[in-house]
């Protein structure tokens, strides 16, 4: 039996966009809930907290980016759904852990209360290790459709995107920034590791679940990964300071109040700006060489750049 593929939509028969993100949300919903431990299984009260951290809340831009690079070579659809699941997994681990009191102290995420105040301080924490170490066995278990080359690049994408000189770096150097007046190079190497790295890895988990890459196209996507990366820190920052709590699904003005450098406080809004709509054209511009089948990954750009929340 053929293993079913995620293919590029193209011609007047093409999926509009907001139907594919949507179509992409539900198959990740669905995905992530069967590969997350059931809520009923020991210890139940940690497994509920992952679920509750994971499901039901998110645009998913980092399985929407799997997905879409997975288009550009026809990925098998069961591989790319376990590496959405996993940088999805790796993603909120890293928004639990965000949020607790001993890093930003937040009270909203996704619209609804932080894990550490829907439950406690305690299982927040284990919920984020808990979560760190599902994505790696969801990315490690045996697979029909993927070669172990492919399948042992991909768990090193995630673990180097996720480790100390990735996310994890970067929130590092967060931390260590409060009150301290960076310079625009400090701060996007900040950013580089703290938000870029996990969509850098999202990229290339859904382009390594179709083929091994060459250089050209590793390049090509690296390009992309690094300008929509950067954008969507410098719209978080413009968002941060410009919508509201109930727009955002999170606290508003909290980088303002807590002393954090950001683009807008070291650029203004109006420069802020036009940088996002520079990388957004450089976005565009890197994934030339793989035409109409790149389509999603210039929407998603345009996504990234344009958004509202």
């Amino acid at each position: 039996m053929t293993a079913q593929r995620v293919h590029a939509s193209e011609g007047s028969d093409a999926v509009a966009f907001g139907v594919w993100m949507h179509q992409v949300q539900t198959t990740m919903e669905a995905a992530l809930s069967a590969l997350l431990p059931g809520e009923t299984t020991m210890p139940a009260r940690l497994h509920q907290a992952m679920r509750y951290a994971v499901l039901d809340g998110g645009k998913r831009v980092r399985p929407l980016l799997t997905f879409a690079a997975a288009e550009l070579f026809d990925a098998p659809l069961s591989v790319v759904q376990r590496a959405a699941a996993a940088v999805e997994m790796i993603h909120a681990y890293s928004l639990v852990h965000d949020d607790m009191p001993c890093m930003d102290d937040d009270a909203l995420r996704r619209g609804k209360p932080t894990v550490h105040v829907q439950y406690d301080e305690a299982t927040a924490l284990l919920v984020g290790d808990a979560l760190q170490s599902q994505a790696f066995v969801v990315l490690s278990e045996e697979q029909n459709n993927i070669d172990a080359r492919s399948q042992m690049t991909q768990l090193r994408i995630l673990a180097q995107a996720s480790g100390s000189l990735g996310m994890c770096g970067g929130q590092a150097i967060d931390l260590a920034s409060v009150g301290i007046k960076l310079s625009l190079a400090e701060l996007e190497q900040m950013h580089k590791l703290k938000t870029g790295a996990l969509l850098r890895a999202s990229v290339m988990l859904g382009a390594w679940s179709g083929k091994a890459l060459s250089n050209t196209e590793t390049q090509a996507l690296e390009t992309y990964s690094n300008a929509i990366g950067l954008a969507f820190q410098v719209v978080d920052d413009i968002l941060d300071a410009t919508a509201d709590s109930a727009a955002l699904g999170k606290t508003a003005g909290k980088d303002a109040a807590d002393n954090k450098p950001t683009y807008v406080s070291i650029l203004g809004l109006e420069e802020s700006q036009a940088l996002a709509e520079k990388l957004r054209c450089d976005a565009h511009a890197a994934v030339t060489l793989f035409g109409d089948k790149a389509q999603r990954l210039r929407e998603l750009a345009d996504l990234i750049v344009q958004r509202k929340a």
